[in-house]
């Protein structure tokens, strides 16, 4: 634990300096505009044009308050929003642009009810305050990212999900935990180990890995043996049990209360710190091991509020995991054509998951109550790599340091290659195999920047690799043919909306962005990227001809797609946005956007 903030208590808010909050209220507030506006929550109007850029004004709905600002519409009603032009207004006199005041402004535009108001604020109060942290810390610069080694990347990334305004909300962690368990915070984490009794516990994993392995893999011979000798002073037989790591938030806030009676029985015994650090990787709950970077990622549960889900872990999908990890990666690997392309998973290969019959007695709807306590083990991708080649994850694409500068370009620079050819090379490793997975395996990700790590030669990407697998996967097909396991992948998802696993996650939530960063630098016009998006799906078409009825039936080049808004999602239940056995049911739509590769279909 953090104890600085303890001893100086004044260091908890030391961040929060009047220049850098209002810099970071101006930057979120520039947000909300483009990302409502984005989703027809707001409709500014348009005053006057100056080129490509105009001026906008949006009158908040009896509010007295309006904004005027300049910006440019680019491709999928993207807009590009001059932070330094923005100018509030309130009943007639200027004011600071302030993102909580926003918000309150906001109520009833943006439909928020009575009973989730005070958790939203919480959200965007804790945004901004992460946000402020990240602006006053020393930090290195985009152009130093493309030469930093991969988890300085990781834990220098200023911003979270591109599309959601209060994306760094954490409800539950206080001052003291955002230094010691936040990415940015970059403090070596040892993760709290516990015995938990096998009556309670169920272990999991692939057929190539072995309980036992796994334990001398990740903790070795001498603290195996200080486990085993603390079970044995307690009179408790060690081969009753199971061994699992666990947060430390989660073990001092919810595990040792909420688990109390088993604790108390012995169903759960803590046996201390284990030996190894950790870093709290973006998905924040996932840590990657730096006392020994060739062990496997541990990911936890971890009962805060983040982004419209409380962060736990379901026991039951616990179960399961590591098989439709193996299933999935020896489906990608016995495909040639994804073969070729190195595209490949990072398996989650086991799991330890712990019920608490309390809650699920008590309470019989799903809940995250019952997902408090489990554990899983990913590979690392370091044994990937050849000589000269590094790791990035894909959200630096989108990463603007502290000084406004984006990396993506400087990454290009540094690439020898012309922005051009080195855009081929990523949709080649990024979007080629998303796409064959869904015309040929009907089988999609959640592949957004945080999720998708890049594997890059002298900084051009080779290759992708997907994580996160088996709670962000489908097979979209519910007749598709499973093995037993791994028929939770198979998900009944209306036809019409399948296409949207590739317009919205990989279009619109990060090409989108990707499109404007490249445009906003000089880089590559954004007209420029979308044809060679084109000329992606166009190539990977040519060279599956047995899939045309596919292509046809899932049009990729439609002259629009509907507007599935993620926003809306979060502003509709910031506990628990969609239900994962039914991802579909919960999607809020707001009319269509025009395809930006539209006029590139093969005529």
């Amino acid at each position: 634990m953090n104890t600085t903030v303890f001893d100086k208590p004044q260091q908890a808010a030391a961040h929060l300096e009047p220049v850098i909050w209002r810099k970071v209220n101006r930057l979120l507030v520039r947000k909300a505009l483009a990302e409502f506006a984005h989703e027809r929550l707001l409709r500014p109007t348009l005053l006057s044009t100056d080129g490509a850029w105009g001026h906008y004004c949006w009158e908040v709905p009896e509010q007295g308050a309006s904004y005027r600002f300049r910006a440019r519409l680019l491709a999928l009603d993207h807009w590009d929003i001059d932070a330094d032009s923005i100018v509030r207004q309130l009943d007639g006199a200027e004011a600071e642009p302030d993102a909580l005041a926003f918000i309150i402004e906001h109520k009833q535009v943006l439909g928020i009810g009575d009973d989730m108001m005070p958790v939203y604020l919480d959200e965007i109060s804790s945004t901004l305050y992460g946000s402020a942290y990240k602006h006053t810390v020393p930090s290195l610069s985009a152009a130093e990212l493309t030469r930093a080694d991969f988890q300085s990347v990781e834990t220098s990334m200023m911003e979270g999900h591109p599309c959601f305004v209060a994306n760094n909300g954490r409800i539950g962690f206080d001052t003291a935990d955002y230094r010691s368990y936040a990415p940015e915070a970059a403090s070596p984490v040892r993760l709290i180990w516990l015995a938990v009794h096998k009556d309670k516990a169920t272990f999991s994993s692939t057929s190539d890995l072995s309980y036992q392995r796994l334990l001398d893999e990740e903790l070795g011979a001498a603290q195996l043996a200080d486990f085993a000798r603390q079970l044995a002073a307690r009179g408790l037989n060690g081969d009753d049990y199971l061994l699992m790591p666990a947060h430390p938030w989660q073990w001092f806030n919810k595990l040792a209360l909420a688990f109390a009676a088993d604790v108390a029985r012995q169903n759960i015994v803590c046996l201390g710190y284990g030996q190894d650090a950790y870093l709290a990787q973006q998905s924040i709950r996932t840590f990657y091991n730096v006392s020994q970077p060739g062990k496997r990622y541990v990911k936890t549960a971890l009962s805060i509020l983040n982004m419209g889900f409380m962060r736990g872990l379901s026991p039951y999908y616990m179960l399961a995991t590591p098989a439709i990890n193996e299933w999935i990666k020896r489906h990608i690997e016995a495909d040639p054509y994804l073969a070729a392309n190195g595209f490949t998973i990072l398996r989650e290969e086991a799991a330890i998951g712990f019920r608490n019959h309390y809650y699920e007695q008590g309470i019989t709807k799903d809940t995250p109550y019952k997902k408090m306590f489990s554990a899983l083990w990913r590979e690392n991708p370091l044994p990937l790599l050849a000589p000269g080649q590094r790791l990035m994850t894909m959200a630096s694409l989108l990463h603007i340091d502290a000084h406004g500068r984006a990396l993506l370009p400087e990454l290009i620079r540094s690439s020898g290659l012309d922005a051009q050819h080195w855009v081929q090379r990523y949709l080649t490793a990024y979007l080629t195999p998303l796409l064959h997975c869904f015309y040929a395996h009907d089988l999609v990700f959640m592949p957004h920047g945080e999720n998708l790590i890049l594997q890059l030669e002298n900084n051009v990407p080779l290759r992708a690799i997907m994580k996160d697998i088996a709670e962000e996967c489908a097979i979209l097909n519910p007749d598709a043919v499973l093995p037993e396991g791994v028929q939770r992948l198979a998900v009944s998802v209306p036809e019409e909306l399948k296409i949207l696993s590739l317009f919205t996650d990989v279009f619109d939530c990060f090409f989108r962005f990707v499109g404007a960063v490249l445009d906003q630098s000089g880089t590559l016009p954004q007209q420029a990227f979308w044809r060679e998006v084109a000329q992606c799906v166009l190539d990977y078409q040519a060279s599956q001809p047995q899939l045309a009825d596919k292509f046809a039936r899932y049009d990729l080049f439609a002259p629009e797609f509907t507007l599935s808004c993620l926003n809306r999602l979060q502003l509709g239940n910031n506990q628990q946005m969609i239900d994962l056995a039914d991802p579909a049911k919960n999607l809020k739509f707001a009319g269509t956007l025009r395809n930006p590769i539209a006029d590139y279909a093969p005529r």
